[in-house]
This record gives structure tokens, sequence and C-alpha cells, in this order.
């Protein structure tokens, strides 16, 4: 349940509902599994899965929600030869060539034969929502990812209004000082690894992994020019994570100060063991999330 990558929204109005309320809403979008002839399903799952029926969960006031998607799995391979075969043996039989309209017709009418053969693939999307200081937060490391979730949820409320996070201060403005030697503040330390690009040459990247940030060849870089589009950064020995240029997370690692914390909690059960990863987790990322809003300058408003 510990997030490992984070998508930001900040909330243009307060929150009202409540946990039950929330769940009463999702149910209509709950997640039913694939039917034999459908590709896909996407809907809403218990986050504590099957020891709470719940598609919601409440701690620290803070929203627990989780997404699930079943993908039927068809290889465009397999689907390409097996139509070049059953093309082959009819244009011989029937003496003609087969394309347009005719192919395409083959085409859909295989993937529908073929799907209730598929293998499935099935994906847990975990965000919370923060009504306190008007966050939600997705682990995702893709943004196309988040986006479907956000959707699903403003489908299953009607609306929903929040957006992107952004700050005063451009992230790859603030990470690039940082490298320069801009003194960090509020227990931020900046580690070993950075990706540079170069806003004039697209496709114009360096990776640098557990190399010497202050070094001459990398100040080099960007003295050329080049801006910092990932840094890895530590806060307080407890977190550890690469903050990216549209004010993301990736790699997030909660160190052992807090994995100490939470397995020094004595609990029974795995339900209760979750809410106090969740309490920890959402406390900690609160903390996070407030310090480097406040560096950045702060959110900007609708």
């Amino acid at each position: 349940m510990w997030f490992k990558n984070l998508r930001l929204y900040q909330l243009t109005k307060d929150v009202t509902f409540t946990g039950e309320e929330l769940h009463e809403q999702l149910l209509e979008r709950q997640f039913s599994p694939c039917s034999s002839q459908q590709p896909n399903s996407f809907g809403w799952v218990a986050p504590l899965g099957k020891e709470a029926p719940l598609l919601t969960h409440v701690t620290n006031n803070c929203i627990m929600i989780c997404a699930c998607q079943e993908q039927k799995i068809l290889p465009a391979s397999v689907i390409k030869d097996e139509l070049e075969e059953r093309l082959a043996a009819l244009e011989v039989e029937e003496d003609r060539k087969i394309r347009g309209r005719e192919r395409a017709s083959m085409k859909d009418d295989l993937i529908f034969e073929l799907l209730p053969r598929a293998f499935s693939k099935t994906t847990l999307t975990y965000a919370y929502i923060d009504p306190k200081n008007g966050w939600m937060v997705v682990d995702s490391p893709s943004a196309n990812r988040a986006e479907e979730m956000i959707s699903l949820l403003r489908e299953s409320l009607g609306s929903f209004p929040l957006i992107p996070a952004s700050t005063i201060r451009n992230p790859a403005d603030v990470l690039t000082a940082w490298m320069e030697g801009e003194e960090l503040h509020g227990g931020f330390t900046v580690q070993s690894d950075c990706e540079l690009r170069d806003p004039a040459v697209e496709g114009s990247v360096i990776r640098c992994k557990g190399q010497d940030l202050a070094a001459a060849e990398v100040v080099a870089h960007l003295r050329a020019g080049m801006q910092v589009a990932r840094l890895a950064i530590e806060l307080d020995e407890k977190i550890a994570f690469t903050l990216c240029d549209d004010f993301s997370i990736k790699q997030l690692k909660f160190l052992d100060m807090i994995q100490e914390e939470a397995s020094d909690s004595d609990v029974e059960d795995a339900a209760t063991r979750f809410d106090v990863d969740f309490s920890i987790m959402n406390l900690e990322l609160e903390r996070l999330i407030s310090k480097l809003v406040e560096i950045f300058g702060g959110a900007v408003e609708e």
C-alpha cells in the first residue's frame, strides 16, 4: 500500500462528502471482471481488498480509494499473423484480393473470436483525497493513468473540481538552482542522481547516476544551458524520491526510520496493518508536500 509515485492534484472547491457518502456514490461504477467478449473493464474496488467491503477507507480525515482496470491482452503480432494466414487462404480459395472494408471486417471478427482466449492484465491504482489540505494524491508513474482514474471519479460523482498541481516557481528552474548551489532548506538534501535536458534541442538528455553532481563536467552542462528535469532528493533521512520538472514524484521510498515506526505498531490483522501504514504515510506525505509547495513559492490558484 505504500505509495511509490505521486501525481498531485489541487482541489478547487472544498470537499463536503464523508468517506461513507463517497462509497455510496462509487458503487454505481464498482468494478466487474471482463466478460468473455469484453476487451477491458474499469471500476472501483475496496482499498483493503477482501478485508473490508467499503470502496473507501478513511484515516486522519484522508479518504483512500482504489481503481481496478482489467485488460485483455491480444498481441498485435498474433492478430497480424493469424489474419494474414486467413486472408491468404481465402484469396487462394476465391481467386481474388481482399482489401479495404472486407479486410477490416475480418480483423474485427478475428479479435472477437480470440478475446475469450486472451490473457488478462489487472492494474490497481490507489489514491487518497486530503480535504484539509486541498489535495488529491494519486500513486501512478503515468499521467495518463492518473487522468483515467480522475475521469472515472468525475463520472461517479457527476463532477469533481480539481487541477494538476502547479507552483509559482518553475520546478525545472528550482531544481537547476539547487544543482548550481542554491541552499536547500527544510531538511532536503540532493542525492547523486539526476537527468538533464536541453530545452532548445529535442531529445537531448543526459542521465547521471551515482555521480558527484558538483563535478566540473556536470556543471559544464548546466552552464551550457541544460536544465534539470529530474533530481534525486532525500528529506530528513525519512523519505527518498526523485522530483520531476512537472512537479510529480517518482521512485518514492520510505526509509528505515519510517519503516521501523510502522513495524513497531502492535497490530493483529491485515486491516489494522493497512490503517496504521496509511496513517503514517499520509502524515509524512502531508509534511513533504507542504514543504515542497512552500519552497516552490506556493501553489498556483485556479
